[in-house]
């Protein structure tokens, strides 16, 4: 069994654009997400799935500087372009990572793995039941879901957020949660907005190169509760846009 983390990533963002690529302590977010996601034993494989447009030139460029592989695809069916990566990689896992979160955890990406597999599932994630941060996504799919999904999904947004054919579905799929222990959802990791940058600057500042985890930003919140007001009025993209 071939297990492929597909980081998802392109130039464009209407909130924060180039977001991808921009300085996060030395090293830019895509290549943080990157280092953070080589932490996770259960994974085989990197690819970074970005798109044909001629912007995404500096994202391919990136991923050669940083020794990844990378695919591009259609722009707006992201759904196809994850699909086209997992065959370009054979992988019979795909663990779905977007890149634009930088605090991902790699032993939360290697429980959601394991989620999947000792369930026999079909998806497993942590977002099924929002209490982990948001920002610590982590979507785990078999390729004959995702497959399927393929084949058949046809909404605008269930093409553009590739798994929502299959969450929304439990009576076709067989879907597993992985929970927190409590509730964190309320915290916000990812970067969208120029405020979410900055905190997660901060956080980096401080905690140091990476090979944090994401209980050590939890301490360090409640050690300096002024970071989370930095962030805290950014509201969240809707889902169904399409």
């Amino acid at each position: 069994m071939k297990v492929v983390a597909i980081i998802q990533a392109r130039m464009g963002s209407t909130r924060l654009p180039g977001k991808v690529l921009l300085d996060l302590s030395g090293k830019t977010v895509l290549a943080r997400v990157v280092e953070r996601l080589r932490g996770a034993r259960s994974v085989d494989d990197l690819l970074v799935a970005t798109t044909d447009q001629p912007e995404d030139d500096a994202i391919v460029e990136a991923c050669n500087r940083l020794s990844v592989a990378s695919f591009r695809g259609q722009e707006n069916d992201v759904l196809d372009r994850y699909h086209q990566a997992a065959l370009s990689a054979h992988a019979d896992v795909i663990v779905r990572i977007t890149s634009d979160c930088p605090l991902i955890d790699p032993e939360v990406v290697d429980q959601t793995i394991h989620k999947l597999t000792s369930e026999a599932a079909d998806y497993a994630s942590n977002c099924l039941d929002r209490r982990y941060p948001r920002g610590l996504d982590t979507e785990v799919i078999g390729a004959q879901a995702l497959a399927r999904a393929w084949r058949e999904a046809a909404k605008p947004y269930q093409r553009e957020h590739v798994t929502p054919y299959i969450y929304e579905d439990p009576a076709q799929f067989r879907l597993a949660s992985l929970i927190a222990d409590a509730d964190y959802s309320h915290h916000r990791w990812t970067v969208d907005t120029p405020e979410d940058l900055q905190l997660v600057r901060a956080i980096y500042q401080r905690l140091g190169p990476g090979d944090f985890l994401w209980r050590d930003v939890l301490a360090l919140l409640d050690r300096e509760p002024a970071l989370v007001e930095l962030n805290r009025g950014v509201p969240q993209k809707a889902l169904h846009t399409g």
